[in-house]
């Protein structure tokens, strides 16, 4: 507060009273009507007190000359006694009287400059004005006293403060602002407004406006009228000194109304704490159970494992899953990193304003959001190594299935015919020669089927593996199989019976034709040579690497390496037939080119042969092709491999940097604050080759690419780096934000700040940013904190380790550290402390109104204290008691609020 010397200086200088006045008579800035004003003022102001002893003056440069009346008057107002005044009336009695009055004013520090007491005995009315002004202002205005300021300004500002809703008030000053005389009826009615109907005043009744609020002053507010309307109408300035005295009495008589709203501001600022942090509580929860519904209704999705069974559905399904990667999962991924932002700076602002720790409702804590996430990321990889697994398993099936039809059509079509052959009964009405050719041909026939007896295994084999696999359509394969392994029994029946027959009817025909013997027994494993070359050669296959692919390019050409020998064998059989045709041409045998023993013709063999001499070349060509397919997948997958042995070290070097900043002590917090955000500038600028490097990994998946030797990282492995980067510079930025929060709003220094962080991190040697017990109390005393070593400094540290530690993890958290130390260094509101301002604005009851609180609170924090306080039910309780105990307390400890 500013002392009585500066106020009596910052009124009119230190030259004092006199010289002020003559330095305006000079300047032509005196208003001879303001000393008739603060005559009549200051008259007035001392009757006010005089009266209260009984006495009033009449004339004030005459009543205080013997110094009788000023020696009364300055015991009424300082309640002090002064010395006994000497009686007599000679001067030398009246100026000592006079000078006791005015050591009086001095002993409270006032300098009277140029005021003498010859001066007030001679009755000088200028001196006599200065000195009732010093008193004035000493012992009237200086006490007074808004927001830390003093005097004139402060009285001022309590004017415009309450001014502030009234139409046509707008006080800038204590002259021309009071002339309508709405200023003083706008303080009267703010505090009193049954007195007075300001609607029915206007700005253009100045005159009736002054005496309105003077007569109501006089008769209900007991404040004298000191101010003649008339003369603040007609003077163009009217005396500030004059006025700021009568303002003064206002002030003094609403002074409980004054204690109110100061008492109503503490409240506001208190709620409204409150209140911020009941919508962060609530946007909190809204996050909270957004994310959470999210991932419970993504959860069944991605553990479902069910697909229709066709590579085509599965492939789908892999472009639903990218899809979900690229567009609906980045957003949230966004929306978790704001929803624990946004839960560290609740509990900041918490701990800053000596509320409890906020408690998340049952199942939405972080540890619950964390764990729900990481469940969602093993879904995801899980789901995802599903999908390609059923991918290879569906694509080896459908390769399966093709192979089975193939091999199932050839196999039918050799069988076509077989059983009605084998049932022939052709043999008994055959000469010699055809018996033994029909022997001979069944030989053949025998020969034929035991060379086919590896492609039913291999049908067999096949169609188990596809009910191994679990293939989509495993009733026909299982009939087809069926079918053609009944067939397979018959036929194996059927011959050895017809056999049998054979052998019995071997004595009767015995001629054969060895020509054409020598044909079938040639023809027949050709034909079957023919028949497995063509169909290797159309024969799929599915490959995943170079040396896959090399091997069956070398097994081709080894086959091609064998066409000689098989080209002469068959110009061998076909020279055969040649020559039974010349035989048959040059004896003339009838039906002599039938050959006996084999169904087989040149012409079949000529046709298949000519099929493989077809298929060659165009095998060639099919494997060309899948070995430059392949030699792109070794290009996809060097090019994976390249960029991601480049983002993978980039993003652990730049996780290394960020948590080095976090540790770090050296700089100020805006510097380390500075640094993250350059690094999550870095970040985001990098974003493009994540970018790049996922449309590679799309090219690669598309291609069907399963393992890269060339590096170690996966792009899951890249994803979930880049996603813990991200996260980490966020929460770095979180909480360095939140420890300039503290130390701004908390007072503390940044060499405060340093310190502590250097104690931490002293004894965190593993740099994980907690401590344990031991290390945090080692950490305490290393930074002056008194531990004894006794069993009450032991009770001691459990206390201050409830409070850091509340959860009894085992360890403290440098923000938990940070907090400890931030409260044992400043000061904060308290449950009293609110309790009290309370009390004031219910008068001193125990319990408070709805309408006192809609009177002195804003209208929003009225309403809010009156739907959450609980009704009062103590002695002396009224209709519609408030306790505004219970909800204070409430504030500060654990509450629905």
């Amino acid at each position: 507060m500013m002392d009585q010397n500066g106020l009596y200086a910052e009124e009119y200088g230190e030259n004092g009273y006199m010289e002020q006045e003559e330095e305006w008579e000079r300047e032509g800035l005196l208003d001879p009507a303001w000393e008739k004003q603060q005559k009549k003022t200051f008259t007035a102001w001392c009757n006010s007190h005089l009266r209260k002893a009984g006495t009033s003056i009449e004339n004030i440069e005459d009543d205080f000359r013997n110094g009788l009346k000023l020696m009364l008057l300055l015991e009424v107002i300082s309640g002090e006694t002064l010395p006994k005044p000497d009686r007599g009336k000679m001067r030398f009695h009246k100026i000592a009287n006079v000078n006791k009055a005015l050591d009086f004013i001095a002993s409270k520090g006032v300098k009277l400059v140029s005021i003498g007491a010859e001066e007030i005995v001679d009755g000088n009315l200028k001196m006599t004005l200065g000195m009732i002004w010093t008193i004035i202002l000493r012992f009237a205005i200086q006490d007074i006293s808004v927001e830390e300021m003093t005097a004139k300004e402060g009285l001022l500002l309590w004017c415009q403060r309450k001014t502030a809703p009234y139409k046509n008030v707008n006080v800038q000053n204590f002259h021309l602002s009071f002339k309508d005389g709405l200023a003083f009826c706008a303080l009267i009615h703010r505090h009193r407004p049954d007195l007075i109907d300001y609607s029915k005043l206007s700005k253009d009744n100045p005159l009736e406006n002054l005496n309105t609020a003077f007569d109501v002053a006089e008769k209900y507010l007991d404040i004298p009228r000191m101010l003649d309307p008339d003369d603040l109408i007609n003077t163009p300035k009217p005396d500030e000194r004059a006025i700021m005295t009568y303002v003064s009495c206002y002030y003094h008589a609403f002074q409980g109304a004054q204690q109110a709203e100061t008492a109503a501001n503490r409240i506001c600022k208190v709620l409204k704490v409150n209140q911020e942090n009941e919508r962060l509580m609530e946007e909190y929860e809204r996050l909270a159970s957004d994310l959470l519904e999210w991932i419970r209704r993504t959860m069944p999705w991605l553990a479902s494992r069910h697909s229709d069974s066709t590579l085509a559905g599965v492939q789908k399904k892999l472009e639903e899953y990218r899809t979900y990667r690229r567009k609906h999962k980045p957003p949230r991924v966004e929306q978790k990193a704001k929803l624990e932002t946004n839960f560290n700076t609740l509990q900041t602002k918490l701990r800053l304003s000596n509320r409890p720790a906020y408690m998340p409702t049952e199942g939405k804590m972080v540890s619950d959001i964390a764990n729900a996430w990481k469940n969602l990321e093993l879904a995801e990889k899980a789901f995802e190594e599903w999908l390609l697994a059923e991918t290879m398993r569906l694509e080896r099936l459908e390769h399966l299935a093709q192979k089975f039809k193939h091999k199932a059509d050839t196999h039918e079509e050799w069988t076509r015919g077989k059983e009605e052959m084998l049932q022939s009964q052709d043999y008994r009405s055959c000469r010699l020669y055809e018996l033994k050719a029909l022997k001979k041909k069944h030989e053949a026939f025998e020969s034929d089927l035991a060379a086919h007896q590896d492609r039913v295994e291999q049908i067999a084999a096949i169609a188990q593996e596809l009910n191994t696999l679990e293939y989509h359509d495993c009733v026909t394969v299982n009939a087809r199989c069926q079918r053609i392994c009944d067939q397979w029994d018959r036929l194996g029946a059927l011959t050895q019976r017809r056999r049998q027959a054979l052998d019995d009817s071997e004595r009767v025909l015995e001629k054969i034709d060895l020509l054409h013997l020598e044909f079938a027994k040639r023809a027949a494993p050709f034909n079957n040579w023919l028949d497995g070359a063509r169909e290797d050669l159309v024969d799929m296959f599915i490959v995943h690497t170079m040396e896959e692919i090399q091997g069956l390019i070398t097994a081709h050409d080894q086959f091609k390496a064998t066409l000689g020998e098989a080209d002469k064998e068959y110009n061998l059989i076909v020279g055969l037939v040649r020559d039974v045709e010349g035989l048959v041409n040059q004896y003339q045998i009838a039906n002599g080119l039938e050959n006996p023993y084999t169904t087989l013709t040149a012409r079949d063999l000529t046709s298949k042969w000519a099929d493989v001499k077809t298929l060659v070349p165009s095998r060639d060509q099919t494997l060309a092709m899948e070995l430059k397919k392949q030699q792109n997948n070794e290009m996809l997958r060097r090019q994976f491999a390249e960029k991601a042995n480049n983002v993978g070290p980039w993003i652990e070097k730049q996780m290394d940097a960020v948590s080095a900043i976090g540790m770090s002590i050296s700089g100020s917090l805006e510097e380390q604050l500075h640094r993250l955000k350059e690094y999550e500038q870095a970040v985001y600028a990098y974003k493009p080759h994540i970018e790049e490097l996922e449309k590679i990994h799309q090219a690669v998946q598309e291609s069907m690419i399963f393992e890269n030797r060339y590096t170690n990282y996966t792009m899951e492995t890249l994803r979930v780096g880049w996603e813990q980067l991200l996260t980490s510079i966020n929460r770095n930025i979180n909480e360095v934000e939140n420890q300039i929060l503290t130390r701004d709003s908390k007072g503390i220094t940044q060499e405060q700040l340093t310190e502590f962080r250097s104690s931490f991190n002293h004894f965190d040697k593993n740099r994980t940013g907690r401590l344990a017990p031991e290390e945090f109390k080692s950490c305490l005393v290393s930074i002056g904190y008194s531990i004894g070593k006794d069993r009450q400094g032991e009770l001691d540290f459990q206390r201050i380790l409830a409070v850091v530690d509340p959860n009894s993890t085992g360890y403290v958290h440098f923000d938990a550290f940070l907090d400890f130390m931030t409260r044992e260094s400043t000061d904060t509101d308290t449950a009293e402390q609110v309790i009290d301002s309370f009390r004031i604005l219910a008068s001193d009851k125990p319990y408070i109104l709805p309408d006192e609180l809609r009177r002195e609170l804003p209208p929003d924090q009225a309403e809010y204290c009156i739907q959450r306080m609980p009704p009062y039910k103590g002695p002396g309780a009224v209709p519609g008691a408030l306790d505004y105990m219970s909800f204070s307390t409430a504030l500060y400890g654990e509450s629905d609020l």
